[in-house]
């Protein structure tokens, strides 16, 4: 298995966002998450005419991965039309299994706009440990 870098991430990703279904928003989103194993996970955002059971590329991604045994995440790439940050149910999503996630955004030409950490999007994260009862 070879290391996944950067680069071919964003490219899984915008490969993801080609299959998205976005007859409202007409907002394209891809993810290509990788695991700790080094497997790749895409996902693309699914809209929805009532508007709440619409889930982001983000979340599928890591539905897939996780309905596959997968939990243990070291990156996600995510891009969209300005290189759109994950919202805050994604970033909650994502805090429950890789609270140190790399999270790197890129618009839909692969243009990375930014690379940083979950941390820095969701400082102060609600996660498993806070429900210990020490």
């Amino acid at each position: 298995m070879s290391a996944i870098n950067d680069r071919q991430l964003v490219e899984a990703a915008l490969e993801g966002s080609k299959h998205a279904y976005i007859p409202y928003s007409n907002y394209r989103v891809g993810a290509a998450l990788l695991t700790a194993s080094g497997d790749v996970y895409t996902g693309c955002n699914v809209e929805n005419a009532g508007y709440s059971p619409t889930i982001c590329a983000e979340r599928t991604a890591l539905v897939k991965a996780i309905s596959e045994g997968q939990q243990h995440f070291a990156s996600i790439a995510v891009v969209s039309r300005g290189a759109g940050s994950p919202c805050g149910v994604c970033r909650q999503f994502m805090f429950e299994f890789a609270p140190d996630l790399k999270v790197i955004l890129a618009d839909l030409d692969g243009q990375v706009q930014l690379t940083t950490t979950l941390a820095e999007l969701l400082p102060h994260g609600f996660g498993p440990a806070n429900l210990d009862e020490r």
